[in-house]
């Protein structure tokens, strides 16, 4: 399985660390999407900014 995630909310004014997380999963402006695969380092960063981002699963 595989995950699409989305990004819908702003980057500006977050967190360093969250903006890290969603630029290693190759999210950079809003509506970038992407597809990851479904283990526990993806899972770890879908957590981290969850308030940001929409998952489906694929």
């Amino acid at each position: 399985m595989a995950k699409k995630i989305r990004l819908v909310k702003s980057l500006v004014g977050r967190k360093d660390s969250h903006i890290a997380t969603a630029n290693s999963l190759g999210l950079r402006k809003i509506g970038d999407t992407t597809v990851q695969p479904d283990n526990a380092a993806t899972n770890g960063k879908i957590k981290a900014i969850s308030y940001l981002i929409e998952v489906t699963e694929e």
